[in-house]
């Protein structure tokens, strides 16, 4: 599902949000992206704030390479910023717990 269209729910946009991260490889560096944002955060808790400065290079760094070198796509998150941030973090817990294959194949019937 390829649209620019707004959504009007943040179900209506997981699905879009899904097909834009099709690729194996994309996922993962989203994964590790977002799985580095808690120790950024706790160095910038424990050590100094300037750590936070790191957050979105962390972050979207990952993400967007996953986009630009290998899904070949724009990242949503540059026409819907807070559902794609949303979506990383729902992506995420269900790649942790095992289910994110699951859910592709339940959006896909």
């Amino acid at each position: 599902m390829k649209t620019d269209a707004p959504f009007g729910s943040f179900a209506e946009f997981w699905p879009y949000y899904l097909g834009e991260h099709s690729r194996t490889w994309t996922r993962w560096l989203h994964f590790a992206g977002t799985a580095l944002l808690l120790p950024v955060l706790v160095l910038a808790v424990l050590a100094s704030a300037w750590w936070l400065l790191l957050l979105p290079v962390v972050g979207y760094g990952f993400a967007w390479l996953g986009h630009f070198a290998v899904e070949h796509n724009r990242p949503a998150t540059f026409r819907h910023p807070l559902w794609s941030l949303r979506g990383d973090f729902l992506m995420f817990w269900l790649m942790l717990t095992g289910r994110l294959e699951r859910e592709r194949a339940r959006l896909d019937k």
